[in-house]
């Protein structure tokens, strides 16, 4: 009786009675989908005989044409020894170690890729590395990403939800996107963080530049967030003050006003000589990833009323959500920082819907 009049009297249940979003149930959908499709995709597998074979080569054909060349490093270091004389030093080292990084992995990838093709054409004993490649590219998976595979590109990629394709595609504009900046070691004036392979480093570089700039102490700086209203990188021609622009960030759990809406409280606010604006408000139903503006990193002294914790200062100001910001949807440990982003709403609310900034796109 008790069930019976639990399912024929009490409304069904929603999302909107745990004070949650719509969208939170699509989200919902889509990962039990994305789960359900990916556990009969790995149990379909893949074997390295018949057309198996076929594809697999293909694929490897594939990666082989597009991978790019290895940074030059004494190049590189040689561009960058007379900009680390500069007040922007921490941003050429910040380059040259992602440079590093992404000589790691084209390395890597180079040096198995070349084996996996000596294997295929009978010059090479096949080995279990040959054999998880083989998988992971007849499941289009990043070789690596499974936690028993023994090959290694997953360990020196960056943290990724994607696809073979997508990453390869996402690994030649962070390619693209390094070497620009290595060329010249000049820092851009809107940084696409979520192609660093260290994110974390960037915004340490942007507490040191200001610290040596103020002659302030580094270890009593941290960073606070606005978001401007520019949301083309080619607006940004003029470094920010105490500080550098991002790009490249998407929000989930709810959105950010826009100017329009922003206009109806007051106008755009100036921080320095940057123009700031908006607020966090409700998602519009199905738009789960709203590209954000370019997003205002400064670097400021710590208040004495701030609250240091693990994940960094808490403000604890019931104007201000300290917005988690994660590398991907997993979360967890693809944690980065904290964003200080205005809110006219309890900051409990983007608590509950688990507002967070993201910065890559799952596909």
């Amino acid at each position: 009786d008790v069930f019976g009049y639990i399912d024929t009297a009490m409304p069904p249940e929603s999302p909107v009675l745990f004070g949650l979003h719509p969208n939170a149930e699509i989200n919902y959908l889509e990962t039990v989908t994305q789960t359900v499709f990916k556990t009969v995709l790995d149990l379909g597998g893949g074997g390295g005989g018949g057309d198996g074979t076929s594809g697999v080569k293909a694929v490897m054909e594939g990666l082989m044409e597009t991978l790019p060349e290895s940074f030059v490093m004494v190049i590189v270091n040689e561009t960058a020894a007379p900009k680390l004389e500069t007040g922007h030093s921490p941003y050429v080292v910040v380059a040259m170690q992602e440079c590093g990084r992404m000589n790691a992995l084209l390395d890597e990838m180079r040096l198995t890729l070349g084996d996996l093709d000596k294997g295929l054409k009978g010059q090479l004993n096949m080995t279990d590395v040959m054999e998880d490649m083989i998988v992971a590219f007849s499941i289009n998976e990043f070789p690596g990403r499974n936690p028993f595979s023994k090959c290694t590109w997953e360990k020196y990629a960056w943290p990724s939800k994607k696809g073979l394709q997508s990453q390869n595609l996402d690994l030649l504009e962070r390619y693209r996107c390094i070497k620009e900046w290595s060329d010249t070691m000049i820092t851009p004036l809107s940084v696409w963080i979520p192609g660093l392979f260290n994110p974390t480093a960037y915004l340490t570089a942007i507490k040191q530049v200001t610290a040596r700039a103020t002659q302030k102490p580094l270890d009593n700086m941290t960073n606070e967030t606005h978001f401007s209203t520019m949301f083309d990188i080619a607006e940004a021609t003029v470094y920010p003050e105490d500080g550098m622009f991002l790009h490249g960030l998407f929000m989930e759990g709810s959105r950010w006003s826009t100017l329009e809406e922003s206009a109806e409280i007051g106008p755009p606010i100036m921080v320095g000589h940057t123009e700031t604006y908006g607020h966090v408000m409700d998602s519009h139903l199905k738009e789960l990833l709203p590209v954000m503006p370019l997003l205002y990193v400064k670097a400021v002294p710590v208040r004495p009323e701030w609250q240091a914790e693990g994940v960094g200062y808490l403000r604890n100001d019931p104007k201000i959500y300290e917005c988690p910001v994660f590398i991907t949807l997993n979360r967890g440990a693809t944690y980065v920082f904290l964003a200080t982003l205005n809110t006219n709403q309890p900051v409990t609310k983007w608590v509950l819907t688990g507002t967070a900034l993201i910065m890559q796109m799952p596909t």
